[in-house]
């Protein structure tokens, strides 16, 4: 079935099982790429077991295989022993983290996942559970990426703001 056949289906999410749910969901459809914006990392979400099998199958069964995440607040995840953090020091060849340029902080409260151009979940506010999630929708799933290239570019992973503990 070609992308353009898939039927769009939209979904409103609220709680937080309801947004890890919709985070695996997301994350299943994944084949060539996943692309995160998040506060934290977000504990439970990010960091559950599930996710994180998502991720690394994706990350070993293809080699072209992307996924980048801007975090706005790393040293929360880090301070937390997110398993995420973990997963990205075995990893790394494949996983690109990077922290939110000082610029965008407070511009960006938003937070969501894109697998591929194909699913979203997009929440307003990284902070709430309340988001959207939407599947067949490559174009909707292009307007978020392309919010997301200029803000990646022109951030980095701090390393030495972290040194000894990623």
């Amino acid at each position: 079935m070609l992308e353009q056949d898939i039927e769009p289906e939209r979904r409103i999410v609220a709680t937080f099982e309801e947004v890890r749910d919709a985070v695996l969901e997301v994350a299943s459809c994944a084949e060539r790429s996943i692309t995160i914006q998040t506060p934290d990392l977000e504990p439970g979400i990010y960091d559950c077991e599930e996710f994180l099998e998502i991720v690394k199958q994706l990350m070993l069964a293809k080699c072209y295989a992307r996924i980048r995440v801007l975090v706005t607040n790393p040293s929360k995840a880090v301070r937390s022993g997110n398993h995420f953090i973990a997963l990205m020091r075995r990893l790394n060849a494949y996983l690109d983290v990077r922290n939110l340029h000082t610029d965008y902080r407070g511009k960006f409260n938003d937070a969501f996942i894109i697998a591929d151009e194909s699913a979203v979940l997009y929440r307003t506010d990284g902070r709430r559970y309340d988001g959207i999630l939407g599947s067949g929708e490559p174009a909707i799933a292009r307007l978020h990426l392309e919010a997301f290239e200029k803000p990646w570019e022109e951030s980095a992973f701090n390393v030495e703001e972290h040194r000894g503990q990623i």
